[in-house]
């Protein structure tokens, strides 16, 4: 696993803000809300609260709308780094928040290929 070098600007408010599509389509076409994204949304928003990492200079995850990578999902993306993930499950979620949002390291299995979802 990669190690991030954390945002050192002193105007970030957020260490890392994470979001979730949670985007969904009636037309049938894939999209990141048919296939858990809300569940793993929840799950990382509690335990993200329960490590103690939500607020000022932690971590803050949101909802949004489609990340326009649909074929990929479903995806979350972690700023300032630009680290996008493609998850299947809870064990997943956890694993980012213990790596990437406690540590700093990239979970480098779960990463959304670029050309993925184009």
């Amino acid at each position: 696993m990669n190690d991030l070098k954390h945002s050192e600007k002193p105007n970030a408010y957020y260490q890392h803000h994470v979001f979730f599509c949670l985007n969904e389509r009636s037309n049938g076409e894939n999209a990141c809300g048919h296939h858990g994204a809300q569940q793993a949304f929840d799950r990382c928003k509690a335990q993200v609260k329960a490590a103690d990492l939500a607020g000022p200079g932690g971590v803050r995850v949101n909802k949004a709308g489609c990340l326009d990578r649909c074929s990929a999902g479903p995806l979350m993306v972690v700023y300032p780094q630009g680290t996008w993930y493609s998850y299947v499950d809870a064990n997943d979620i956890d694993e980012i928040i213990e790596s990437h949002l406690k540590r700093g390291q990239v979970v480098e299995r779960l990463l959304t290929p670029p050309e993925a979802g184009r």
